[in-house]
Protein backbone atom coordinates (compact mmCIF):
# COMPACT_ATOMS: atom_id res chain seq x y z
CA UNK A 1 0.00 0.00 0.00
CA UNK A 2 2.93 2.35 1.22
CA UNK A 3 4.29 1.90 -2.70
CA UNK A 4 1.46 2.74 -4.26
CA UNK A 5 1.15 5.95 -2.30
CA UNK A 6 4.66 6.95 -2.56
CA UNK A 7 3.59 5.96 -6.86
CA UNK A 8 0.98 8.92 -6.46
CA UNK A 9 2.30 11.11 -4.73
CA UNK A 10 6.06 11.29 -7.55
CA UNK A 11 2.89 11.34 -10.07
CA UNK A 12 1.50 14.59 -7.94
CA UNK A 13 4.72 16.12 -8.04
CA UNK A 14 6.00 15.53 -11.39
CA UNK A 15 2.55 17.15 -12.40
CA UNK A 16 2.93 20.04 -10.23
CA UNK A 17 6.49 20.73 -11.94
CA UNK A 18 4.80 20.91 -15.34
CA UNK A 19 2.37 23.03 -14.19
CA UNK A 20 4.88 25.34 -12.54
CA UNK A 21 7.15 25.69 -15.95
CA UNK A 22 4.38 26.24 -17.99
CA UNK A 23 3.30 29.20 -15.69
CA UNK A 24 6.45 31.04 -14.60
CA UNK A 25 9.36 28.94 -16.34
CA UNK A 26 7.44 29.65 -20.23
CA UNK A 27 7.29 33.43 -19.61
CA UNK A 28 9.62 34.48 -21.77
CA UNK A 29 8.56 31.93 -25.07
CA UNK A 30 5.03 33.50 -24.74
CA UNK A 31 6.68 37.29 -24.78
CA UNK A 32 4.90 40.14 -26.74
CA UNK A 33 6.43 39.54 -30.51
CA UNK A 34 6.28 43.23 -32.30
CA UNK A 35 5.70 43.43 -36.13
CA UNK A 36 7.91 45.83 -38.01
CA UNK A 37 9.59 47.47 -41.09
CA UNK A 38 12.61 49.15 -41.86
CA UNK A 39 12.84 52.94 -42.71
CA UNK A 40 13.96 52.86 -46.12
CA UNK A 41 15.20 55.92 -48.71
CA UNK A 42 13.29 55.83 -51.90
CA UNK A 43 10.35 57.63 -53.95
CA UNK A 44 6.73 58.90 -52.92
CA UNK A 45 4.19 59.86 -55.96
CA UNK A 46 0.92 60.37 -55.59
CA UNK A 47 -1.35 59.17 -58.74
CA UNK A 48 -4.31 59.49 -60.01
CA UNK A 49 -5.48 56.00 -62.42
CA UNK A 50 -8.64 55.36 -64.68
CA UNK A 51 -9.18 53.65 -67.59
CA UNK A 52 -9.45 55.17 -71.37
CA UNK A 53 -10.03 54.33 -75.37
CA UNK A 54 -7.29 55.48 -77.67
CA UNK A 55 -8.69 57.37 -80.65
CA UNK A 56 -7.34 59.04 -83.72
CA UNK A 57 -6.70 62.86 -83.18
CA UNK A 58 -9.28 63.76 -86.17
CA UNK A 59 -11.62 61.05 -87.39
CA UNK A 60 -14.09 61.69 -90.40
CA UNK A 61 -16.91 60.19 -91.01
CA UNK A 62 -17.23 60.14 -95.39
CA UNK A 63 -20.58 60.10 -96.20
CA UNK A 64 -22.67 60.73 -99.24
CA UNK A 65 -25.60 63.90 -100.09
CA UNK A 66 -27.69 61.81 -102.46
CA UNK A 67 -29.16 58.46 -102.61
CA UNK A 68 -28.14 55.08 -105.26
CA UNK A 69 -26.67 52.28 -105.73
CA UNK A 70 -23.17 51.92 -105.11
CA UNK A 71 -21.51 51.17 -108.71
CA UNK A 72 -17.38 51.26 -107.37
CA UNK A 73 -15.52 50.77 -103.99
CA UNK A 74 -11.86 52.27 -104.83
CA UNK A 75 -10.26 51.58 -101.12
CA UNK A 76 -10.61 49.16 -98.27
CA UNK A 77 -9.53 48.83 -95.04
CA UNK A 78 -6.20 50.20 -94.06
CA UNK A 79 -6.10 52.01 -97.68
CA UNK A 80 -4.16 55.08 -97.29
CA UNK A 81 -5.67 58.17 -98.85
CA UNK A 82 -4.87 61.51 -99.81
CA UNK A 83 -7.02 64.44 -99.85
CA UNK A 84 -9.38 64.48 -103.34
CA UNK A 85 -8.89 61.03 -104.16
CA UNK A 86 -11.98 59.21 -105.32
CA UNK A 87 -13.08 56.26 -102.90
CA UNK A 88 -16.33 55.41 -103.85
CA UNK A 89 -18.91 56.05 -107.45
CA UNK A 90 -22.50 56.00 -106.72
CA UNK A 91 -24.55 54.73 -109.95
CA UNK A 92 -24.88 57.69 -112.21
CA UNK A 93 -28.20 56.64 -114.41
CA UNK A 94 -30.98 58.42 -112.30
CA UNK A 95 -28.60 61.74 -111.53
CA UNK A 96 -27.60 61.90 -115.48
CA UNK A 97 -31.47 61.95 -116.29
CA UNK A 98 -32.09 64.23 -114.01
CA UNK A 99 -29.67 66.50 -115.33
CA UNK A 100 -30.65 65.96 -119.12
CA UNK A 101 -34.37 66.98 -117.45
CA UNK A 102 -33.37 70.21 -116.14
CA UNK A 103 -31.41 70.66 -119.12
CA UNK A 104 -34.37 70.27 -121.30
CA UNK A 105 -36.51 72.60 -119.00
CA UNK A 106 -33.91 75.41 -118.91
CA UNK A 107 -34.20 75.20 -123.13
CA UNK A 108 -38.06 75.31 -122.63
CA UNK A 109 -37.74 78.53 -120.25
CA UNK A 110 -34.91 80.21 -122.54
CA UNK A 111 -37.64 79.83 -125.46
CA UNK A 112 -40.36 81.40 -123.50
CA UNK A 113 -37.67 84.16 -122.86
CA UNK A 114 -37.52 84.91 -126.22
CA UNK A 115 -40.98 84.74 -127.18
CA UNK A 116 -41.98 87.15 -124.41
CA UNK A 117 -39.16 89.80 -125.22
CA UNK A 118 -40.03 89.59 -128.95
CA UNK A 119 -43.64 90.83 -127.92
CA UNK A 120 -42.85 92.90 -125.73
CA UNK A 121 -40.29 94.80 -127.82
CA UNK A 122 -43.43 95.00 -130.35
CA UNK A 123 -45.62 96.20 -128.29
CA UNK A 124 -43.03 98.83 -126.73
CA UNK A 125 -42.76 100.69 -130.11
CA UNK A 126 -46.79 100.51 -130.75
CA UNK A 127 -47.13 101.64 -127.24
CA UNK A 128 -44.56 104.69 -128.04
CA UNK A 129 -46.82 105.22 -131.29
CA UNK A 130 -49.55 105.35 -129.70
CA UNK A 131 -51.41 102.84 -131.12
CA UNK A 132 -51.97 100.21 -128.48
CA UNK A 133 -53.52 100.91 -124.59
CA UNK A 134 -51.00 101.10 -121.77
CA UNK A 135 -52.31 97.86 -120.30
CA UNK A 136 -51.48 95.99 -123.44
CA UNK A 137 -48.36 96.93 -122.78
CA UNK A 138 -47.90 96.45 -119.22
CA UNK A 139 -48.96 92.47 -119.87
CA UNK A 140 -46.31 92.39 -122.31
CA UNK A 141 -43.55 93.98 -120.04
CA UNK A 142 -45.14 91.13 -117.53
CA UNK A 143 -45.47 88.20 -119.36
CA UNK A 144 -41.68 88.95 -120.15
CA UNK A 145 -40.51 88.83 -116.97
CA UNK A 146 -41.84 85.98 -115.53
CA UNK A 147 -41.06 84.37 -118.69
CA UNK A 148 -36.79 85.77 -117.22
CA UNK A 149 -37.90 84.19 -113.70
CA UNK A 150 -38.93 81.00 -114.84
CA UNK A 151 -35.82 80.51 -117.02
CA UNK A 152 -33.91 81.72 -113.37
CA UNK A 153 -35.52 78.65 -111.49
CA UNK A 154 -34.77 76.05 -114.24
CA UNK A 155 -30.97 77.06 -114.60
CA UNK A 156 -31.09 76.76 -110.77
CA UNK A 157 -32.51 73.33 -110.91
CA UNK A 158 -29.83 72.36 -113.41
CA UNK A 159 -27.37 73.57 -111.41
CA UNK A 160 -28.74 71.78 -108.48
CA UNK A 161 -29.01 68.40 -110.98
CA UNK A 162 -24.95 68.98 -112.39
CA UNK A 163 -24.15 69.13 -108.80
CA UNK A 164 -26.33 66.00 -107.32
CA UNK A 165 -24.44 64.18 -110.09
CA UNK A 166 -21.11 65.38 -108.77
CA UNK A 167 -22.25 64.09 -105.37
CA UNK A 168 -22.22 60.36 -106.92
CA UNK A 169 -18.46 60.62 -107.02
CA UNK A 170 -17.66 60.44 -103.57
CA UNK A 171 -13.68 61.70 -102.64
CA UNK A 172 -11.91 61.88 -99.46
CA UNK A 173 -11.93 64.80 -97.77
CA UNK A 174 -8.84 64.59 -96.00
CA UNK A 175 -5.28 62.46 -96.55
CA UNK A 176 -5.41 59.95 -94.03
CA UNK A 177 -6.01 55.83 -93.25
CA UNK A 178 -9.17 54.10 -94.16
CA UNK A 179 -10.48 52.48 -90.83
CA UNK A 180 -14.16 51.64 -91.33
CA UNK A 181 -15.88 50.84 -94.65
CA UNK A 182 -19.30 50.13 -94.25
CA UNK A 183 -20.69 49.32 -97.74
CA UNK A 184 -20.27 47.15 -99.98
CA UNK A 185 -20.69 47.27 -104.13
CA UNK A 186 -24.49 47.12 -105.25
CA UNK A 187 -25.64 48.42 -101.73
CA UNK A 188 -28.29 50.62 -101.83
CA UNK A 189 -27.88 54.10 -100.03
CA UNK A 190 -30.50 56.69 -98.93
CA UNK A 191 -29.83 60.07 -98.25
CA UNK A 192 -33.81 61.47 -97.75
CA UNK A 193 -33.02 62.18 -93.81
CA UNK A 194 -29.62 61.71 -92.72
CA UNK A 195 -26.68 61.28 -94.41
CA UNK A 196 -25.46 57.42 -94.38
CA UNK A 197 -21.50 57.15 -93.47
CA UNK A 198 -19.70 55.19 -95.76
CA UNK A 199 -16.44 55.09 -94.79
CA UNK A 200 -14.05 56.88 -91.48
CA UNK A 201 -10.98 57.94 -92.39
CA UNK A 202 -8.28 58.72 -89.60
CA UNK A 203 -6.56 61.91 -90.31
CA UNK A 204 -2.97 60.88 -88.86
CA UNK A 205 -2.50 57.69 -87.02
CA UNK A 206 0.72 59.42 -85.94
CA UNK A 207 -1.22 61.69 -83.54
CA UNK A 208 -3.35 59.78 -81.72
CA UNK A 209 -5.63 60.49 -77.80
CA UNK A 210 -7.21 58.94 -75.23
CA UNK A 211 -10.94 59.51 -73.58
CA UNK A 212 -10.72 59.07 -70.12
CA UNK A 213 -13.26 58.90 -67.37
CA UNK A 214 -12.23 60.16 -64.71
CA UNK A 215 -14.00 60.02 -61.34
CA UNK A 216 -15.25 63.67 -60.02
CA UNK A 217 -13.19 62.65 -56.52
CA UNK A 218 -10.33 62.83 -58.73
CA UNK A 219 -11.12 64.89 -61.46
CA UNK A 220 -10.14 68.32 -59.31
CA UNK A 221 -6.24 67.04 -59.14
CA UNK A 222 -6.13 66.62 -62.84
CA UNK A 223 -4.73 69.71 -64.67
CA UNK A 224 -4.07 70.11 -68.31
CA UNK A 225 0.06 69.64 -68.73
CA UNK A 226 -0.23 66.98 -66.63
CA UNK A 227 2.44 63.76 -67.31
CA UNK A 228 0.58 60.61 -68.39
CA UNK A 229 1.75 57.11 -68.63
CA UNK A 230 -0.59 54.22 -69.72
CA UNK A 231 -0.23 50.80 -71.12
CA UNK A 232 -2.32 48.57 -73.30
CA UNK A 233 -3.13 44.44 -73.33
CA UNK A 234 -1.59 44.19 -76.68
CA UNK A 235 2.07 45.79 -75.25
CA UNK A 236 2.03 44.77 -71.79
CA UNK A 237 5.45 44.96 -71.08
CA UNK A 238 5.86 48.73 -72.59
CA UNK A 239 4.74 52.23 -71.19
CA UNK A 240 3.60 54.88 -73.28
CA UNK A 241 3.45 58.60 -72.30
CA UNK A 242 1.18 61.57 -72.98
CA UNK A 243 -0.28 64.71 -71.89
CA UNK A 244 -3.61 66.11 -70.56
CA UNK A 245 -5.03 68.34 -73.05
CA UNK A 246 -8.33 69.16 -72.33
CA UNK A 247 -10.70 68.38 -69.31
CA UNK A 248 -14.36 68.40 -70.80
CA UNK A 249 -16.75 70.36 -68.30
CA UNK A 250 -20.01 67.77 -69.40
CA UNK A 251 -20.76 65.40 -66.50
CA UNK A 252 -21.28 61.79 -67.60
CA UNK A 253 -22.86 59.70 -64.95
CA UNK A 254 -22.19 55.70 -64.64
CA UNK A 255 -24.11 53.33 -62.55
CA UNK A 256 -24.74 56.62 -60.43
CA UNK A 257 -21.29 57.96 -60.10
CA UNK A 258 -20.05 61.40 -62.03
CA UNK A 259 -17.46 60.72 -64.59
CA UNK A 260 -15.37 64.01 -66.83
CA UNK A 261 -13.88 62.87 -70.15
CA UNK A 262 -10.60 63.83 -70.13
CA UNK A 263 -8.68 63.82 -73.46
CA UNK A 264 -4.76 63.15 -73.49
CA UNK A 265 -2.54 63.52 -76.32
CA UNK A 266 -0.55 60.64 -77.48
CA UNK A 267 2.59 60.60 -79.47
CA UNK A 268 2.62 57.50 -81.74
CA UNK A 269 5.53 57.57 -84.16
CA UNK A 270 5.81 53.59 -84.58
CA UNK A 271 2.06 52.78 -85.25
CA UNK A 272 1.82 50.49 -82.75
CA UNK A 273 -1.10 52.71 -80.91
CA UNK A 274 -4.69 51.36 -83.06
CA UNK A 275 -7.87 53.30 -82.66
CA UNK A 276 -10.31 51.33 -79.71
CA UNK A 277 -7.54 50.02 -77.93
CA UNK A 278 -8.00 50.30 -73.73
CA UNK A 279 -5.39 52.52 -72.44
CA UNK A 280 -4.89 51.85 -68.59
CA UNK A 281 -3.72 55.03 -67.76
CA UNK A 282 -1.63 56.44 -64.80
CA UNK A 283 -1.85 60.46 -63.92
CA UNK A 284 1.04 61.43 -62.02
CA UNK A 285 -0.37 64.36 -59.33
CA UNK A 286 2.55 64.65 -57.28
CA UNK A 287 6.24 62.77 -56.16
CA UNK A 288 8.90 63.29 -54.14
CA UNK A 289 12.46 61.85 -54.56
CA UNK A 290 14.71 60.46 -52.09
CA UNK A 291 13.02 60.64 -49.00
CA UNK A 292 13.26 58.46 -45.79
CA UNK A 293 9.62 56.66 -45.96
CA UNK A 294 8.13 54.44 -43.56
CA UNK A 295 4.65 52.43 -43.36
CA UNK A 296 1.77 54.17 -42.84
CA UNK A 297 0.24 51.77 -40.57
CA UNK A 298 3.54 52.85 -37.92
CA UNK A 299 1.80 56.44 -37.34
CA UNK A 300 -1.06 54.25 -36.10
CA UNK A 301 0.17 52.09 -33.92
CA UNK A 302 0.22 52.30 -30.00
CA UNK A 303 1.65 50.22 -27.73
CA UNK A 304 -0.03 48.12 -24.94
CA UNK A 305 -0.25 49.87 -21.70
CA UNK A 306 2.42 47.95 -19.71
CA UNK A 307 4.95 48.47 -22.20
CA UNK A 308 3.82 52.25 -22.27
CA UNK A 309 4.07 52.77 -18.49
CA UNK A 310 7.79 51.27 -18.84
CA UNK A 311 8.60 53.18 -21.64
CA UNK A 312 7.22 56.09 -19.77
CA UNK A 313 9.89 55.82 -16.95
CA UNK A 314 12.87 55.90 -19.32
CA UNK A 315 11.43 59.20 -21.50
CA UNK A 316 12.33 62.57 -21.05
CA UNK A 317 9.74 64.81 -19.50
CA UNK A 318 9.30 66.99 -22.84
CA UNK A 319 8.07 63.38 -24.52
CA UNK A 320 5.74 62.49 -21.13
CA UNK A 321 4.24 65.81 -22.12
CA UNK A 322 3.48 64.93 -25.39
CA UNK A 323 2.37 60.94 -24.97
CA UNK A 324 -0.20 62.52 -21.90
CA UNK A 325 -1.49 65.23 -24.53
CA UNK A 326 -2.34 61.97 -26.80
CA UNK A 327 -4.55 60.64 -24.78
CA UNK A 328 -5.79 63.15 -23.60
CA UNK A 329 -6.89 63.52 -26.82
CA UNK A 330 -8.44 60.03 -27.77
CA UNK A 331 -10.20 60.64 -24.30
CA UNK A 332 -12.09 63.54 -25.61
CA UNK A 333 -12.14 62.25 -29.24
CA UNK A 334 -13.55 58.70 -27.34
CA UNK A 335 -15.99 61.29 -25.25
CA UNK A 336 -18.03 62.83 -28.89
CA UNK A 337 -18.64 59.11 -29.84
CA UNK A 338 -15.96 58.36 -32.19
CA UNK A 339 -17.36 60.49 -35.19
CA UNK A 340 -14.19 61.83 -35.95
CA UNK A 341 -10.80 60.38 -37.06
CA UNK A 342 -7.96 62.21 -36.09
CA UNK A 343 -6.61 62.81 -39.38
CA UNK A 344 -10.23 64.48 -39.79
CA UNK A 345 -9.31 66.85 -36.98
CA UNK A 346 -6.13 67.88 -38.80
CA UNK A 347 -4.35 64.12 -38.60
CA UNK A 348 -3.66 62.78 -36.21
CA UNK A 349 -3.34 65.26 -32.91
CA UNK A 350 -5.66 67.36 -34.22
CA UNK A 351 -5.67 70.60 -33.31
CA UNK A 352 -2.61 69.92 -30.88
CA UNK A 353 -0.49 69.50 -34.32
CA UNK A 354 1.01 66.07 -33.43
CA UNK A 355 0.37 62.49 -34.01
CA UNK A 356 -0.13 60.20 -36.87
CA UNK A 357 -0.99 60.67 -39.91
CA UNK A 358 -3.11 58.15 -41.83
CA UNK A 359 -7.15 58.37 -41.86
CA UNK A 360 -10.02 58.92 -44.10
CA UNK A 361 -11.32 56.85 -46.91
CA UNK A 362 -10.57 55.96 -49.96
CA UNK A 363 -13.53 56.86 -52.90
CA UNK A 364 -12.77 55.66 -56.21
CA UNK A 365 -15.20 55.89 -59.24
CA UNK A 366 -16.48 53.00 -61.68
CA UNK A 367 -13.39 53.86 -63.79
CA UNK A 368 -10.84 55.59 -62.29
CA UNK A 369 -9.24 56.26 -58.23
CA UNK A 370 -6.91 57.87 -56.63
CA UNK A 371 -3.98 55.84 -55.12
CA UNK A 372 -3.42 57.45 -51.61
CA UNK A 373 -6.78 59.43 -51.77
CA UNK A 374 -7.38 60.00 -48.63
CA UNK A 375 -6.07 62.55 -46.14
CA UNK A 376 -3.08 61.97 -48.07
CA UNK A 377 -4.17 62.37 -50.85
CA UNK A 378 -5.39 65.83 -50.42
CA UNK A 379 -2.15 66.55 -48.14
CA UNK A 380 -3.98 67.74 -45.62
CA UNK A 381 -1.40 65.55 -43.11
CA UNK A 382 1.67 67.24 -44.85
CA UNK A 383 3.97 68.99 -42.16
CA UNK A 384 1.93 67.52 -39.01
CA UNK A 385 4.04 65.76 -36.37
CA UNK A 386 4.20 62.26 -35.25
CA UNK A 387 5.07 59.73 -33.19
CA UNK A 388 6.79 56.03 -34.12
CA UNK A 389 7.85 53.41 -31.89
CA UNK A 390 11.91 51.89 -33.17
CA UNK A 391 12.31 48.33 -31.48
CA UNK A 392 15.62 48.29 -30.13
CA UNK A 393 18.23 45.15 -30.37
CA UNK A 394 16.64 44.44 -26.44
CA UNK A 395 12.72 43.72 -27.69
CA UNK A 396 12.37 47.32 -26.25
CA UNK A 397 10.31 50.16 -27.73
CA UNK A 398 11.53 53.47 -28.34
CA UNK A 399 9.37 56.83 -29.39
CA UNK A 400 10.57 59.28 -31.99
CA UNK A 401 8.60 62.57 -32.63
CA UNK A 402 8.83 62.85 -36.92
CA UNK A 403 7.52 65.35 -39.69
CA UNK A 404 5.23 63.52 -41.79
CA UNK A 405 5.13 64.55 -45.52
CA UNK A 406 4.01 63.01 -48.57
CA UNK A 407 1.89 60.02 -48.60
CA UNK A 408 0.68 57.37 -50.95
CA UNK A 409 -1.86 55.59 -48.61
CA UNK A 410 0.85 52.95 -48.29
CA UNK A 411 3.91 54.85 -47.02
CA UNK A 412 4.52 58.13 -45.70
CA UNK A 413 7.61 60.35 -45.98
CA UNK A 414 8.80 61.73 -42.71
CA UNK A 415 11.69 63.72 -41.11
CA UNK A 416 13.22 63.32 -37.58
CA UNK A 417 16.07 61.68 -35.76
CA UNK A 418 15.08 58.08 -37.61
CA UNK A 419 17.75 56.87 -40.35
CA UNK A 420 17.47 54.40 -43.11
CA UNK A 421 17.59 50.53 -41.46
CA UNK A 422 15.57 51.45 -38.27
CA UNK A 423 13.07 48.91 -37.55
CA UNK A 424 9.33 50.74 -36.93
CA UNK A 425 6.86 48.71 -35.40
CA UNK A 426 3.77 48.68 -37.40
CA UNK A 427 2.18 46.14 -34.92
CA UNK A 428 1.54 43.40 -32.12
CA UNK A 429 1.88 39.47 -33.10
CA UNK A 430 0.12 38.21 -29.71
CA UNK A 431 2.06 34.63 -29.19
CA UNK A 432 -0.34 33.43 -26.28
CA UNK A 433 -3.44 33.30 -28.04
CA UNK A 434 -3.30 33.46 -32.04
CA UNK A 435 -0.36 33.78 -34.78
CA UNK A 436 -2.58 36.27 -36.56
CA UNK A 437 -1.13 40.14 -36.33
CA UNK A 438 -2.71 42.14 -33.97
CA UNK A 439 -2.13 46.02 -33.95
CA UNK A 440 -2.78 48.02 -31.17
CA UNK A 441 -4.64 51.40 -32.13
CA UNK A 442 -2.91 54.79 -32.05
CA UNK A 443 -4.44 56.75 -29.51
CA UNK A 444 -5.41 59.51 -32.27
CA UNK A 445 -8.37 56.90 -33.69
CA UNK A 446 -11.39 56.53 -31.75
CA UNK A 447 -12.63 53.02 -31.20
CA UNK A 448 -16.09 51.99 -32.85
CA UNK A 449 -18.78 50.84 -30.88
CA UNK A 450 -17.91 47.30 -30.25
CA UNK A 451 -14.42 47.19 -30.07
CA UNK A 452 -10.92 49.22 -31.67
CA UNK A 453 -9.93 48.93 -35.30
CA UNK A 454 -6.87 46.83 -35.60
CA UNK A 455 -4.05 48.06 -38.04
CA UNK A 456 -2.97 47.08 -41.50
Amino acid sequence: MKKKYWILIVIIVIAAAIGAWFLFGNKDAAAVQYRTAKVEMGDLRIVVTATGTLQADTTVQVGTQVSGIIDKILVDFNSIVRKGQVVALLDTTYLAAAVEDASSSMYRAQVQVNLTKRNYDRNKQLFDEKVIAQSDYDQSLSDYETAQGNARSAKSALTRAKINLKYATIVAPVSGVVISRNVDRGQTVAASFSTPTLFAIANDLTKMQVQASIDEADIGKIQVGQDVTFTVDAYPELSFTGTVRQIRLQPVVLQNVVNYTVIIDVPNPDLKLMPGMTANITVKIQETLGVLKIPASALKFWPAQETLDQALKEMPDSLKQIIDKMIKFRQRMNSQGGTRTAANAGGGGGQNGFGGSQGGSDRGGSQGRSQGQGNEGRHSNRGHMGLVWVKTAVNKLVPFRVKTGLSDGSFTAVEGNLKEGDEVVTGIINTQTTTTPQTQQSPFQPQRPGGGRGGR
